[in-house]
């Protein structure tokens, strides 16, 4: 038990002598106090960015796979201009992958254009027309707030009907229900059917609510006879979602009759590609952090192992008549360590209670929260700064001779 009687009664000389030497103790935690802020609002902004975009690109399903013109990221103007070339996506190959695919869930084709929306007297202005077919309640990973949503008959007939998105429901209608009436859409009359549950924003750019969705046929034949359509395709489950992905393309390859070794002129995108980038641009912004963090902890880990040199040689006295009556090494050692740590621990509390407000301010902007993974990593750093600061003085002190150190007036 001998270690734990020298662990105490170390706490309770470094606690002294923190205690003696307040004002000295709180100006050399400076370093420590920015770096655990730094390093606390950095974890707590990358954690909230993360749910946030979470949250955001979950309306892409995960199981999700979109085949479409183009690629969702695109590294150069030359490829967009490739790209740009590319044939558009017929109706006939909509129907022949709807036909040949088997190891799909279901299959949307979708297509989409920006129109204003009436009821009576009431407008909204640029929303999302969204042609596609019932399968799109599976594949878009929505679900229906009330009344329901397309059949299977209206994707198919001309009966012009529709489901709006959230949004547009509440700001065309303002408590009314929107089931049975009659809206105008880019001029053209359609009866709703249904509303759809609140979906909330894509990575803050548009709202995935100010939407009204319609048959594809009858988007076709009233605002463009010509559409680039855009394939969603929902796998059975996620182990399938590779083979789901092969099986499309090679669908289109042959509909699209292009020639073994011959490039893909089309794009199969799925939500993956956007955690990547991602987590590549949220790579880049915590290499950063770090950076400043670790400039932050080694100005004030300086600062701490100047005022340890100072304190061992004000405490000269001390430490030889500690040793005289018996101190090992070991227990001046830890004696001065815990004192470093100990300023370092206050530092970094201090630090966590500054970042704290700071927080609330992150918390307006992304669901910020500070975690116990991140109060734990700050207290953590602050502590190994201690250690590691403190390390040389306190080895200087354990290393004093006895008799020489009993002369230091």
């Amino acid at each position: 038990m001998h270690w734990w009687i020298e662990l105490r009664e170390g706490l309770r000389i470094a606690w002294d002598a923190t205690r003696a030497n307040k004002m000295r103790a709180g100006l050399t935690t400076l370093g420590i106090v920015i770096g655990i802020v730094t390093v606390t609002l950095m974890g707590t902004a990358i954690q909230g960015l993360k749910r946030g975009f979470n949250q955001s690109i979950s309306a892409l399903g995960s199981d999700v796979l979109y085949l479409e013109r183009y690629s969702w990221f695109i590294n150069s103007h030359e490829e967009w201009i490739r790209q740009n070339r590319r044939r558009e996506i017929t109706w006939d190959q909509v129907r022949g992958l709807q036909r040949q695919i088997t190891s799909a869930r279901a299959v949307a084709p979708t297509v989409n254009t920006a129109r204003p929306v009436k009821y009576k007297n009431r407008s909204a202005s640029s929303v999302m027309v969204i042609g596609t077919t019932d399968q799109a309640l599976y594949t878009g990973g929505t679900s229906v707030a009330s009344g329901r949503f397309l059949t299977a008959g209206e994707a198919e007939g001309g009966r012009p009907v529709c489901v709006l998105g959230a949004q547009t429901a509440t700001n065309l209608f303002r408590g009314e229900s929107p089931v049975g009436a009659r809206v105008h859409v880019g001029g053209y009359p359609f009866d709703v059917v249904g509303v759809l549950e609140p979906q909330g924003e894509f990575l803050g750019a548009f709202s995935l609510d100010n939407q009204v969705i319609v048959p594809i046929g009858q988007f076709t034949s009233l605002f463009t006879q010509r559409p680039d359509y855009s394939i969603q395709i929902k796998a059975r489950d996620m182990d399938s979602l590779d083979d789901t992905r092969e099986e499309a393309r090679g669908i289109m390859r042959k509909l699209r009759r292009l020639a073994p070794g011959q490039d893909d002129d089309f794009a199969i995108n799925q939500q993956d590609q956007f955690i990547k980038t991602f987590d590549k641009i949220t790579g880049t912004i915590a290499t950063i952090g770090m950076f400043i963090t670790g400039l932050s902890l080694f100005v004030g880990g300086i600062g701490i192992m100047n005022i340890m040199f100072v304190s061992v040689a004000e405490r000269t006295k001390e430490i030889g008549v500690r040793k005289a009556i018996g101190a090992k090494r070991r227990a001046i050692l830890v004696q001065f360590l815990l004192e470093a740590a100990m300023i370092c621990f206050l530092g970094g509390l201090l630090g966590l209670a500054i970042a704290a407000p700071g927080t609330l301010l992150l918390r307006k902007v992304m669901p910020a929260t500070i975690s116990l993974s991140i109060v734990g990593l700050a207290l953590l750093v602050s502590l190994l700064t201690g250690v590691l600061a403190g390390f040389l003085p306190a080895w200087r002190a354990a290393r004093m001779n006895p008799v020489d150190a009993l002369r230091n007036e």
